[in-house]
C-alpha cells in the first residue's frame, strides 16, 4: 500500500507526524519552485530538469515504498531518495569539468571519476526502480533492453536492427547529457509544462471545479432522456480539461455519475463502460490532452496553440459518439427517466468564477503565443483572485457555498500537494523514458522500425494504422497512455508521415515529373517503372514504384517533391493518429485500467465492463481514419467544420449499426440505408454525397422513431 495520503492536509497525522509535516512543506515549496522557475528564473535546462527529477525521486521514494524481501523500510527509502536527488545535482555540476578533462586528453574516453560513475549509474538504476514502483515492470524491461542494445546486443542482431556497440562510458555520457537523454527533451517537457498544468489542475480541484462540472452537466443534460449518462459524458469532458488522466477522471467523476446512472435504470456494466469511455476522452480534450500536446509540440516543432486548436473538433466528435451510445441505450431499454437532477445554483455561480474564468484566461494566453508554463501560472493567479471574488460575493449574498472554496493559505497548500502528488507518476516516467529515447536515437533503430512498418504496410495507410493500433494496444497494456504514445511516436511517426506524404508524390508520378533533377532520384530505385517518371504512369505503377524505393532515398525525395509546410502537416497528422490509437488501452481488454476502475465503482464484472467501454469508445478508431483520409486536421476552418458536421451523422449511423437500434428497432431494409449513409457522410469535402448520406441517416432515424412511438403507444394501451 502506498503512502500517498501523506501528501494531504486532510489526513490525520498520528503516524510519523514530523516527517509528514516535513514532506508536506517540501512538496509545497517544490510546487512553488516550479512556478517561480518557469516564470522568473532563467535556469539552464539541464539544471532545472535535474532538480525536477531529484525532487520527484525523493517524493516517489516515500510515497511509493520499495519492497525488500516483502517488507518496506521508511528510513532506507528516505536515504535512497535523497541519494538520487544528490546524484542528479552532482552530474549537472560535473558536466563542465568532464568536458574540460576529456578535451585535455585527446583521443581518450570520457574522463569520469569514481563519483561520476556512482552518480550516473545510480540515476539509471533510479529510472529503472522508480518507473517500476509507479507503473510496473514494462518500462524497466524496455530500459534494460534499450541500454543492452547499444552496449552489446545490437551488433548481434540481423538486418536493419544491427548496430555498432558503444563503450560503457560513452553510453553513460549520452544517457545523461544528450538532448534526447535522461535530462533532455522529455524531462524539459515535464519540468516546464506538465508540472505547471498538474499544479493548475490541483488548484481547480481544490477550488470546487469538480462540483461545478457536475452541476453544470446536470443543467445541460439533466432534462434529456438518459440524462444521468449524459451528465457522465459531459462532466468527463470538462474534467478532462483539469486532469488529462483517464483513470483520474474515472475515479473522480465516476463516484457520482455511475451511481446516478444505475439509479436511473442503466445496467452496472453499461454505466461503468460509459464512464470509462467518456473519461478516456478527457485525455483527448484540449487544452491539456494528457500531456500529449506538449510532447507533440516538442517533437514536431509545431506551436502548442496550433495542436490544441486542431484537436477541438475531433474531441467534440468523440464525445458526441459516446453520447450517441447513451441515447441509443436509453431509448432501446427505456431507461434514464425519473432521476432527481436538482442543482445547486450557488455551486454553479462560484464554479463559474473559479473554473471558467481561469480556464478562459489560460486558453486566451495560449492563443496569444505565450509559453504554456506562463499561461498555466497566469491561470493559477487568476483562479486565486477569482476565489476571493467569489468569497466576497458570497459574503454579500450570505451564501455559504460561494464562500466555502476560497483559496486561503491552507487551500493553496492543498492545491500544491494535489498537483505534486498527481505529477509524481508522470514526472518519473517522462524522465525515465529519456533512457529509452536516447538508445533509440543513438542506435538509429527508429529508422529501422519505420522501414519495417513501411515494408509490411506496402504503402497502405489502412494497414499501417492497423499495425500501429495493435502495437499501441500491446504496449498500452503495461504502460500509461502518455508513455505508450511517446515510444510509438518515436518509432512509428516518421513512417506514417512518410506514407501520408507519398500520396502526393504518387499523384505527381501519375501525371509525370517535369524537373529532371527530381526525376533523376527515381533512377536509384530498382523498379521497371522508374523509366516512366517523366511521362506518367498508372496509379498501380506509381504505388509499386514508391513501395520499392529504399528508405534513405525516400527521405531525400519527399522534401524535394512535397512542400515543407505540407510535410509538417502530415507529421502532425501522424502524431495525432498515434496519440488517439494509444488511448485504446484504457478501454480495451484484457488490460484496461479506466474500465477496471469504473467496474470497481459500479461493482460490475471487470472484463464485461471493459468490452462495454470498448464498444462505446469506437470513436478512437474512426477519428484516426478521418485524420488520414480527410483534411480534418490540415484543412481550412470551413473544411474542418464541414467534415466535422457530416461526421456527426456518420458516427450516429455507425453506432446504430453496431447496436442494431436507432430511435427504434432496425428493420432489415434500414441496414443498407444506414451503412450507405455513414459511408457517404465520411467522404471528404463532397457536399452532394455528404448531403445524401445525412438525409439517409435522418430518414432512418425518423422512421425508427415513428415506429417506436407506435409500438410504445400500443404497449401502453
Amino acid at each position: 500500500m502506498t503512502r500517498e495520503h501523506w501528501l494531504s492536509l486532510d489526513e490525520p497525522f498520528a503516524e510519523h507526524s514530523s516527517l509528514r509535516w516535513a514532506l508536506i512543506m517540501f512538496a509545497v515549496c517544490f510546487a512553488g519552485w516550479h512556478v517561480i522557475t518557469n516564470l522568473l528564473i532563467n535556469e539552464a535546462p539541464i539544471l532545472q530538469n535535474a532538480i525536477h527529477f531529484g525532487g520527484f525521486a525523493l517524493l516517489a521514494s516515500i510515497v511509493f515504498p520499495g519492497r525488500l524481501f516483502g517488507r518496506s523500510s521508511l528510513v532506507l527509502d528516505l536515504i535512497y531518495g535523497a541519494s538520487v536527488a544528490a546524484a542528479a545535482c552532482w552530474v549537472v555540476a560535473a558536466e563542465s569539468r568532464i568536458y574540460e578533462e576529456t578535451l585535455a586528453i585527446t583521443g581518450q574516453s570520457w574522463q569520469f571519476n569514481i563519483f561520476d560513475w556512482t552518480a550516473g549509474l545510480l540515476l539509471i538504476f533510479a529510472a529503472l526502480d522508480f518507473s517500476r514502483r509507479v507503473s510496473g515492470w514494462v518500462i524497466p524491461f524496455l530500459i534494460i533492453v534499450s541500454v543492452s542494445y547499444i552496449l552489446f546486443l545490437g551488433e548481434h542482431l540481423p538486418g536493419v536492427f544491427r548496430t555498432a556497440s558503444l563503450p560503457l562510458d560513452d553510453v553513460l555520457f549520452r544517457t545523461i547529457y544528450n538532448d534526447e537523454g535522461l535530462f533532455g527533451i522529455l524531462a524539459n517537457i515535464s519540468s516546464s509544462n506538465i508540472a505547471l498544468f498538474m499544479i493548475f489542475g490541483g488548484f481547480l480541484v481544490v477550488s470546487g471545479a469538480s462540483d461545478f462540472v457536475i452541476e453544470i452537466s446536470k443543467v445541460v443534460a439533466g432534462k434529456i432522456r438518459g440524462g444521468a449518462a449524459f451528465v457522465a459524458v459531459l462532466s468527463s469532458a470538462l474534467t478532462g480539461t483539469i486532469s488529462g488522466s483517464a483513470v483520474a477522471n474515472t475515479a473522480s467523476t465516476g463516484v457520482i455519475t455511475i451511481p446516478l446512472m444505475k439509479s436511473s435504470g442503466f445496467r452496472g456494466r453499461f454505466a461503468a463502460g460509459i464512464e470509462a469511455a467518456a473519461s478516456t476522452g478527457g485525455q483527448l480534450m484540449p487544452p491539456i490532452m494528457g500531456a500529449g500536446a506538449f510532447v507533440m509540440a516538442s517533437y514536431t516543432s509545431i506551436p502548442y496553440a496550433t495542436i490544441v486548436a486542431v484537436s477541438v473538433i475531433p474531441a467534440l466528435l468523440y464525445f458526441l459518439s459516446v453520447a450517441f451510445v447513451v441515447r441509443i441505450e436509453a431509448v432501446k431499454h427505456r431507461v434514464g427517466d425519473g432521476i432527481d437532477m436538482s442543482i445547486s445554483r450557488a455551486k454553479i455561480y462560484s464554479g463559474a468564477l473559479t473554473f471558467m474564468i481561469p480556464l478562459g484566461v489560460m486558453i486566451y494566453l495560449l492563443m496569444t503565443g505565450v509559453t504554456p508554463s506562463f499561461a498555466a501560472s497566469g491561470a493559477i493567479g487568476v483562479l486565486i483572485a477569482a476565489s476571493w471574488a467569489s468569497w466576497i460575493i458570497g459574503h454579500v449574498l450570505n451564501s455559504s457555498d460561494m464562500q466555502s472554496n476560497v483559496m486561503n493559505f491552507r487551500r493553496v497548500c492543498q492545491a500544491c500537494l494535489f498537483g505534486i502528488r498527481g505529477g509524481i507518476l508522470t514526472a518519473v516516467l517522462m524522465v525515465s523514458i529519456g533512457v529509452i529515447n536516447n538508445a533509440i536515437v543513438t542506435s538509429g533503430i527508429g529508422n529501422g522500425f519505420s522501414l519495417m512498418i513501411a515494408q509490411w504496410s506496402q504503402g497502405s495507410l489502412v494497414i499501417a494504422i492497423l499495425l500501429i493500433a495493435i502495437a499501441s494496444l500491446v504496449l498500452g497494456m503495461g504502460l500509461p497512455v502518455t508513455a505508450a504514445y511517446i515510444i510509438m511516436a518515436i518509432l512509428c511517426a516518421p513512417a506514417l508521415a512518410g506514407i501520408l506524404s507519398d500520396t502526393i508524390i504518387i499523384e505527381k508520378l501519375i501525371h509525370g515529373l517535369t524537373d529532371p533533377a527530381q526525376a533523376a532520384m527515381f533512377m536509384l530505385v530498382d523498379s521497371p517503372h522508374a523509366a516512366k517518371v517523366m511521362v506518367g504512369m498508372t496509379l498501380e505503377e506509381a504505388a509499386s514504384l514508391m513501395s520499392a524505393m529504399p528508405f534513405e532515398v525516400a527521405m531525400t525525395v519527399r522534401p524535394m517533391l512535397v512542400e515543407a509546410e505540407t510535410l509538417m502537416g502530415f507529421l502532425l497528422v501522424a502524431h495525432l493518429i498515434i496519440f488517439w490509437l494509444s488511448q485504446d488501452s484504457n478501454v480495451t481488454p484484457p488490460v484496461c485500467l479506466a474500465a477496471f476502475t469504473a467496474a470497481g465503482i459500479a461493482k460490475s464484472p471487470p472484463m464485461a465492463t471493459g468490452f462495454q467501454a470498448w464498444k462505446a469508445a469506437k470513436g478512437l478508431y474512426v477519428m484516426p481514419l478521418l485524420f488520414a483520409y480527410t483534411p480534418l486536421i490540415n484543412g481550412t476552418f470551413l473544411e474542418m467544420c464541414q467534415i466535422g458536421f457530416f461526421a456527426v451523422f456518420g458516427l450516429y449511423a455507425t453506432n446504430a449499426v453496431i447496436a442494431r437500434f436507432a430511435e427504434g428497432p432496425l428493420a432489415l431494409w434500414h441496414w443498407p440505408l444506414l451503412v450507405m449513409g455513414a459511408v457517404l457522410c465520411y467522404v471528404p469535402l463532397d457536399l452532394l454525397l455528404n448531403g445524401v448520406g445525412a438525409m439517409l441517416v435522418t430518414l432512418v432515424v425518423w422512421l425508427t422513431y415513428r415506429q417506436n412511438q407506435f409500438l410504445t403507444g400500443n404497449t401502453a394501451s
